[in-house]
């Protein structure tokens, strides 16, 4: 038997040819990755922003360096005579340090009896349903709206009949009227975010409400509480109506009232001020730097409702 013949030519099917070889494809974008151009642009963008926000700073720090109150007339002539005398003035003949023992207490007691009424308040509303409980929190909202100039012609007429003119207690319940409100809030929101079980066993062990809110929910709230805290400290440090209107005396002046000292109705020492106002910023900024990642976590924490 003859070897079998093989198919002509014409019946062999075309083999495929092979793919040219072209330019490597760049692989697909996934969703919500931004182009390089995207990314280029948002960095400027942070970078400008970045340098908006530092400007003020660094000029503020150039102008303190300046011998004389009236070279922020001339800022270029500053380099050739920058000195820390400013500073040194500051701390030695002025009442510096009675501004910072009076700042302090000033905050500190804001913070501490603010924050205490805010987290019990936000838990009272977060956890009980009583009568009005949404009405009490829209009236807190709503002491928001009213501008400072407005409540302090009656609050001075209270604090004169009660004796707490040029009193620590008096700037301390002032500086509340307007901490409380917006902390109730903020821990309001972090408190929803703790689960109602928590209350429930805390009962079962026999605790009261108020046992069960401070050795229970008050530890696993630490991240709110400090939010809540900070915001209130940096409020009272750096409030200045209600301290340049009650308090008095010179040694009982806080940091805004005796930055204000500084301006007279016919002079402004601007060296000085600058000078002041960079010494009362170091404590504050580090303080921020230190427990920013504690901010963060809790502003995140509060925000949802698990």
């Amino acid at each position: 038997m003859s070897p079998t013949s093989a198919p002509p030519a014409s019946q062999v099917p075309a083999q495929r040819s092979a793919p040219r070889a072209t330019e490597s494809t760049r692989p697909p974008r996934r969703r919500g990755e931004r182009s390089p151009l995207a990314k280029a642009l948002s960095h400027g963008v942070l970078a400008v922003a970045s340098l908006v926000a530092l400007f003020p700073v660094v000029w503020l720090v150039y102008l303190s360096l300046g011998p004389d109150k009236d070279d922020y007339l001339h800022p270029g002539n500053i380099v050739s005579k920058a000195t820390l005398d400013n500073y040194a003035y500051v701390l030695q003949h002025t009442q510096f340090f009675h501004w910072a023992a009076s700042t302090l207490i000033v905050a500190f007691g804001t913070t501490i009896v603010g924050v205490l009424f805010a987290a019990t308040t936000g838990y009272a509303v977060s956890r009980m349903r009583f009568p009005g409980y949404r009405s009490l929190m829209w009236v807190l909202l709503l002491t928001q709206a009213f501008p400072i100039a407005v409540l302090i012609v009656p609050i001075y007429e209270i604090f004169s009949e009660l004796g707490l003119i040029d009193t620590y207690q008096g700037l301390i319940l002032i500086n509340c009227t307007t901490i409380v409100p917006y902390c109730t809030w903020l821990l309001k929101g972090y408190f929803d975010t703790i689960p109602g079980e928590i209350d429930e066993a805390g009962r079962i062990d026999g605790l009261s409400p108020f046992g069960t809110f401070w050795r229970l929910i008050l530890p696993l709230a630490k991240p709110g509480i400090a939010v809540a805290a900070f915001y209130a400290f940096i409020t009272a440090f750096a409030e200045v109506a209600f301290a340049n209107t009650f308090m008095l005396s010179d040694t009982k002046y806080t940091f805004a009232i005796g930055l204000s000292s500084f301006v007279s109705e016919h002079d402004a020492q601007w060296n000085l001020m600058a000078a002041t106002a960079v010494l009362i910023a170091i404590p504050v900024t580090a303080f921020f730097y230190l427990v920013q990642k504690h901010l963060v976590t809790g502003l995140t924490a509060g925000g949802t409702k698990g």
